[in-house]
């Protein structure tokens, strides 16, 4: 387990802010075990404290093309790229004194940001981090942008940037973020907007602090009076807004992001769904489905605390019957809208083979997952031997799903399965298992 972070002493620095122009002076200080990421603005007279969660989060509808928080009529705004500091540097409380409404835009990145709390000095805390790693697929979609988190043990991200400008073509990157890649490939990506849009931002009030040495300025020749740091430097500086915006769940992220032109209201909106769900997780999902299982039949919802699969990786309706570690039977409706029959012989629609042997896979994992050592583990499929396809299976079919155990240890799980229609078998299968924990 990674322990809680704090930096060692204070530090400070200053600068405008890159949409109000205002001046601001901001303090680095120590903060304790499990305070978090606390801005407090110095300048009024209760020096209002507003913790950097989602649930001070201020509507991006208001306050456009940046990440803002406040509390009470108090706000903070143009928080991304020091958050994004400080998810990359694992620093997980400190107090941030500011005496102006905006971070200071500094060159438009987050690497003087990490230069001055490197420099800081950086101390582990006596108490374990808070860590969350994604349970299950969310995406969110916002007209031509999406955005998914999938489960991982890692962080990665991996950015499709597309815009319609001669001079940023469309950009890819994949990486797995940590202290390294981070401080390497990313930090140093600045903000960047197109020559076309930068006086209808000024006339909304944006960008009021904003200039060619802070920000990436894209006209039809180019950058205009700036160079490049990276080839694909607009892609790096979007990886580094969504890293900043996630860090406001309140806990270190581990999940795979792909994103597709995704922008500051889309990662807020996946946020809300990632804090969503470690809400139901918390209360009644995989790692916690710690009640008693009962014998005999479990509806959908009883399987899906069992299991870890979702809509559309679930293929068990309902287990019909159910003894403990020895036996369980199945069922999955076959129906005529399931996706996958519009692509695999659309014509003449078949349910593929390997998903049979995946229906068959998710019963025994029911089974398997039922006995008390194994709650709250997951049972990852290692292999298939001995299977055969006896007949196809068509909408409208009742997929009946019968295992039965061949061995069981502490770590693996060995069982004999076979799926039939109308009694009668259309395929089989010996399926091995690994149990393991969460």
């Amino acid at each position: 387990m990674e322990n809680q972070k704090t930096i060692t002493k204070e530090v400070s620095l200053s600068g405008i802010g890159l949409h109000t122009g205002n001046k601001v002076n901001i303090k680095f200080k120590p903060a304790d075990i499990d305070s978090g990421i606390n801005f407090i603005r110095a300048d009024l007279p209760k020096k209002e404290n507003i913790l950097a969660v989602a649930d001070n989060l201020l509507p991006i509808s208001r306050n456009p093309r940046r990440t803002s928080i406040g509390r009470g009529g108090v706000e903070i705004h143009t928080i991304e790229h020091l958050m994004a500091v400080l998810f990359g540097l694992s620093i997980d409380n400190i107090n941030i004194e500011i005496d102006n409404n905006e971070v200071p835009g500094l060159d438009g990145s987050g690497e003087a940001f990490l230069e001055i709390l490197t420099n800081a000095g950086i101390v582990e805390q006596s108490k374990p981090r808070n860590i969350y790693q994604i349970k299950e697929a969310i995406c969110m979609e916002e007209d031509d942008s999406a955005i998914i988190a999938l489960p991982s043990s890692e962080f990665k991200i991996y950015y499709t940037l597309k815009y319609d400008h001669p001079r940023i073509d469309t950009q890819f990157l994949d990486l797995n973020i940590n202290a390294e890649s981070f401080r390497k490939e990313l930090v140093k990506s600045r903000t960047f907007c197109l020559e076309e849009e930068a006086e209808d931002l000024k006339r909304q009030g944006l960008g009021r602090g904003a200039n060619y040495e802070n920000t990436l300025v894209v006209g039809k020749s180019g950058v205009i009076k700036n160079k490049l740091r990276y080839e694909d430097e607009y892609v790096r500086h979007k990886m580094l807004d969504i890293i900043g915006d996630l860090y406001l769940m309140g806990a270190s992220l581990k999940g795979h992001i792909i994103a597709l032109r995704s922008g500051h209201s889309l990662n807020i909106k996946l946020l809300g769904k990632i804090i969503e769900q470690r809400a139901r997780f918390n209360i009644g999902g995989v790692e916690s489905h710690g009640d008693y299982i009962k014998e005999g039949e479990l509806d959908v919802e009883e399987i899906k605390k069992i299991l870890p699969h979702r809509f559309p990786f679930l293929f068990v309706d309902k287990i019909l019957h159910l003894e403990k570690g020895k036996r369980a039977i199945g069922l999955k409706n076959v129906n005529e809208d399931d996706y996958y029959f519009k692509g695999h012989f659309p014509g003449k629609p078949v349910m593929p083979g390997v998903l049979i042997i995946e229906a068959m896979a998710q019963v025994g994992g029911v089974m398997m997952l039922s006995l008390a050592q194994n709650r709250g583990k997951l049972a990852y499929f290692l292999a298939a031997n001995n299977v055969k396809f006896r007949k196809t299976v068509l909408p409208g079919d009742k997929l009946v799903l019968e295992v039965e155990v061949g061995k069981l240890k502490s770590k693996t799980g060995l069982v004999h399965s076979r799926a039939l229609v109308d009694s009668k078998v259309v395929a089989e299968a010996d399926l091995m298992f690994a149990i393991a924990e969460s």
